[in-house]
């Protein structure tokens, strides 16, 4: 069953709210348009991610180091699997490595060395993870206004292109004020989708800088704990 608006209707429906300055505004409306629907799309995945990593990492580091302390490796590596964030992710990478190497019997210094090397590198994993999809907003942030500046300066072109063609016909005053109307509504859609991702993009910064400093932190600590209890275990044997 095919279902037809009638011609008076579908005209009111495309003259009316921001469908109608969306149409007004040209070609460089709709990018902008896409740019906007992505930003959200991007904003709600990094709030989302980044919500499900909140824990007290304080806590858990504490803990983490008086068990490591006693040399209750095992229970240590179980705390930070079971917890969920960057800074169990790399402790409980650390405890791995160096529960594995001991259980080898690997020279103390080695042990030690490769420990570090390997939290470093899944520290670059972690940091790639944590800013994910954040360039993209950053482009977002940048590309949307400029957008929407070409926009404006493409419909005073074309405005004051009329302007020429009417003059003696037509008020120029009345011919150039609804033209730049026009063209300046790709300036206000570009900066209204432009500031918020920036915005947005700070934030996201913020937050992830915060995770950043408590992962290195955290790596500090645990490689403090570790070389204490293998110059312990060197001095026992």
């Amino acid at each position: 069953m095919n279902i037809t608006l009638p011609p008076t209707l579908a005209a009111g429906f495309l003259d009316s709210g921001a469908l109608k300055l969306m149409i007004d505004g040209g070609v460089f409306m709709w990018p902008i348009l896409a740019l906007m629907i992505l930003g959200i799309a991007v904003i709600m995945e990094r709030y989302r991610s980044l919500l499900m990593l909140e824990t007290d990492a304080a806590a858990l580091r504490e803990k983490v180091i008086a068990l490591l302390s006693e040399d209750k490796v095992e229970e240590s590596l179980e705390l930070c699997d079971a917890a969920r964030g960057p800074v169990p992710a790399i402790l409980s990478n650390g405890l791995r490595k160096y529960l594995v190497l001991r259980r080898l019997n690997y020279d103390p210094a080695q042990i030690e060395q490769q420990v570090i090397k390997s939290m470093e590198n899944y520290g670059v994993n972690i940091v790639a993870a944590l800013e994910r999809h954040l360039p993209l907003l950053a482009t977002i942030a940048s590309v949307a206004p400029m957008l929407g500046f070409l926009g404006t300066v493409q419909g005073m072109i074309v405005a004051f292109g009329d302007i020429e063609a009417n003059i003696g016909q037509q008020n120029i005053v009345q011919a150039a004020a609804s033209g730049i109307r026009v063209a300046l509504l790709t300036t206000a859609f570009g900066l209204i989708v432009g500031i918020p991702a920036y915005m947005a993009f700070n934030y996201f910064t913020g937050i992830i800088n915060d995770f950043i400093l408590q992962v290195e932190s955290s790596a500090a600590a645990l490689i403090e704990v570790v070389t204490l209890r293998l110059t312990l275990d060197k001095e026992k044997s």
